[in-house]
């Protein structure tokens, strides 16, 4: 289950901010997943929730977004929704080639701290793709 990974290395990341910014507690951590990323969003959370134990984040709220795949054509500049398999060729000009232009992100959006200023850090970013 990679979503334990996943898991893990937020908690990290969260955790080596908090000790930069001085924070002690986290109320929510925010995600931003493509739905191309191949994350079990239900299981990221389960994962989440054992990753979290006795960090920062315990009892932090997890919200996933999911960003829906979008692939562009190359030859008439025709934009569609991917799905899930992907469908990767044009719905226009039934051309192959392709550029996704969303749905692999997998990123920290934002981090709610729980002390004395409780204001949003989004400058946390973590991308794989």
């Amino acid at each position: 289950m990679h979503e334990l990974s996943i898991a893990m290395a937020v908690v990290e990341q969260v955790q080596e901010a908090a000790s930069e910014h001085g924070h002690d507690a986290a109320s929510s951590v925010s995600l931003r997943v493509g739905e191309l990323a191949g994350v079990v969003p239900d299981a990221l959370r389960f994962s989440f929730g054992l990753a979290a134990a006795g960090t920062v984040l315990e009892g932090a709220r997890l919200s996933i977004e999911q960003v829906p795949g979008r692939a562009r054509c190359d030859s008439c500049d025709t934009e569609w929704a991917t799905g899930v398999p992907p469908s990767l060729w044009c719905p226009e000009c039934r051309g192959s080639a392709a550029d996704l232009v969303s749905g692999r992100e997998l990123r920290i959006a934002e981090v709610r701290w729980t002390a004395h200023d409780d204001l949003p850090v989004s400058a946390l970013h973590h991308e794989e793709s």
